[in-house]
């Protein structure tokens, strides 16, 4: 083999670095773009409601687990900005709540059997999912992750 051959495999192989660091660049800048761009359409909706129940004067139920929503979501958010982990119990909490939410818009309208096997079926996806979020937090107390010392969230207790 040749210097010449040696030297092109080189330049080849930086190339291909560069390459591969713009790439990432990119990806990262997209996914925090995005992020952005998430976040501010969760900021948006939730001052849209509060607005909308500032003008009516009150609040109902179903606007109240709205706001919920709006604050899981952007806690999840948050959460996965500064840990680049996507939390799945917020995922659960928010599919919780909206049942919930739906639960109650729906509560008002059971008329017949095909209403009243819906609210059950709510019902048993809530207790589902509300197993599921003791189970998530029984094992990660107990097992932990593989992530927990490799991510930390500035200002938790485990910096002390």
């Amino acid at each position: 083999m040749n210097t010449s051959d040696t030297q092109g495999n080189l330049f080849l192989d930086n190339k291909i670095l560069m390459i591969q660091k713009i790439g990432n660049g990119l990806v990262y800048l997209f996914h925090y773009l995005a992020l952005f761009g998430i976040g501010a359409t969760i900021f948006w909706s939730a001052i849209h409601d509060y607005v909308e129940m500032m003008r009516a004067g009150h609040a109902n139920l179903e606007q109240i687990l709205l706001l919920f929503i709006y604050l899981e979501l952007g806690a999840m958010v948050g959460i996965y900005f500064r840990t680049h982990r996507l939390p799945v119990q917020y995922l659960i909490y928010i599919a919780i709540t909206a049942l919930s939410r739906h639960l109650v818009i729906d509560v008002q309208k059971v008329s017949d059997n095909f209403h009243l096997y819906l609210l059950l079926s709510i019902t048993g996806a809530i207790a589902i999912l509300s197993l599921s979020i003791f189970i998530l937090s029984y094992t990660s107390r107990t097992f932990g992750s593989p992530e927990d010392n490799q991510y930390s969230v500035k200002g938790s207790l485990d910096e002390s």
